[in-house]
């Protein structure tokens, strides 16, 4: 089975519903048979690379809210954070492009690093003094430190598009889904999950569309070899046949 997650480093709830999500996968019987894959969100698309301010200054032009509110909504998420074992620094962070993550993100993909480097990057953005925005060589460590190549890293970040038609046809993806916000869980292509969920409903989303997985049917000269049919050389529990002269 697959799982497809949609999300972006900026996001604070799709760091804490990261954790909710795999304390549910980990206690899955057939956790070693779910495939995780992270797509790109941006909320921010179009943000320029140099475009960085405090995440309270942020808060508070795009949504009109108080410095008071947005300090607030900050300690609410430190705590909601804490409460899964997530550091989280509730002052002094920035905002910014997260383009450049992503692509980074899909190089990882393809060296199958993406979980190791998004952890990375959601740390460092939310628990790490240093900020990951305009900052090239700090991503460019993040990705030595996920077991990325540097110089390969470096690659990415000096072409703007490299990995850029990945990561929008990611958001366009999402888009089609009806995602409008991150994280936006989907399951084999059957179910939705939005938003930072408890893990309980992560569990039941992950049982249940295990239980819905359809069951493949035999194709060939017969229904198999179990019931006499014929049917093709196979191994199974007890070893594979050897065919006879």
């Amino acid at each position: 089975m697959r799982v497809e997650i949609w999300s972006d480093i900026a996001c604070p709830w799709c760091y804490v519903g990261k954790a909710r999500f795999e304390k549910a996968l980990a206690a899955f019987p057939h956790r070693d048979e779910v495939e995780v894959v992270h797509r790109s969100f941006e909320l921010d698309p179009g943000r320029a690379k140099d475009d960085v301010q405090p995440v309270i200054t942020m808060l508070t032009g795009k949504y009109g809210m108080s410095e008071a509110q947005a300090e607030a909504g900050e300690d609410n998420l430190g705590a909601q954070a804490a409460a899964e074992g997530l550091p989280y620094r509730t002052r002094g962070r920035d905002h910014g492009s997260t383009f450049d993550m992503h692509r980074l993100l899909h190089l990882a993909r393809e060296q199958g690093r993406q979980t190791e480097l998004l952890d990375l990057l959601y740390r460092a953005n939310f628990a790490e003094e240093r900020s990951v925005y305009n900052d090239d060589e700090r991503l460019v460590e993040l990705a030595g430190a996920a077991g990325l190549d540097a110089d390969a890293a470096r690659r990415v970040l000096a072409d703007p598009e490299a990995y850029a038609d990945g990561v929008r046809a990611d958001e366009r993806e999402a888009a089609e889904l009806g995602a409008t916000g991150v994280p936006f869980f989907v399951l084999d292509r059957t179910y939705g999950v939005s938003g930072a969920q408890p893990a309980e409903v992560f569990a039941r989303a992950l049982s249940q569309a295990w239980a819905e997985r359809p069951t493949p049917k035999p194709v060939g000269g017969g229904s198999g070899a179990a019931d006499g049919q014929d049917g093709g050389e196979a191994c199974g529990p007890d070893g594979c046949a050897v065919p006879r002269r």
